[in-house]
């Protein structure tokens, strides 16, 4: 889990950093991207550049992202993991954000390495409203 544990943190650091680049080196050329926002999955890592790009630059300033109530499941060649997330960042022209996502990768070995295969991020959804709910926390 220690790899694991790693590997998310350098992971948040690229996104602290903006750094597009950085960041898409942690997925495979393929993934499939689950969101929180449309459209319903991002394929191939050119969309993913695309879907990162626009939120890095809905952000003054670094993007936090602490990872919370880690759980990994690793077998030789593929793992999964589930985490809770606190987002946080001053949108531009927008208030400061703090909330936590749900979030849940599948990864595939890939020499020493661990790439993302496939990503789902969510919010959980009041059901009577229809809304986000964004003020939980662990």
């Amino acid at each position: 889990m220690t790899d694991f544990r790693a590997m998310l943190d350098s992971r948040c650091a690229a996104i602290w950093d903006k750094d597009l680049e950085r960041l898409l080196s942690f997925y495979v050329p393929d993934v499939v991207y689950f969101d929180i926002v449309p459209p319903l999955q991002y394929v191939g890592i050119e969309a993913l550049r695309g879907r990162f790009s626009h939120w890095f630059e809905g952000f003054e300033g670094p993007i936090g992202q602490e990872v919370h109530d880690l759980t990994v499941v690793a077998g030789e060649d593929v793992a999964s993991n589930s985490m809770l997330i606190r987002a946080s960042g001053k949108r531009v022209n927008g208030p400061e954000l703090s909330y936590f996502v749900r979030a849940t990768s599948v990864f595939q070995r890939s020499g020493e390495d661990w790439l993302i295969t496939h990503e789902h991020v969510s919010l959980p959804i009041d059901l009577a409203t229809g809304l986000a709910v964004r003020d939980l926390v662990p």
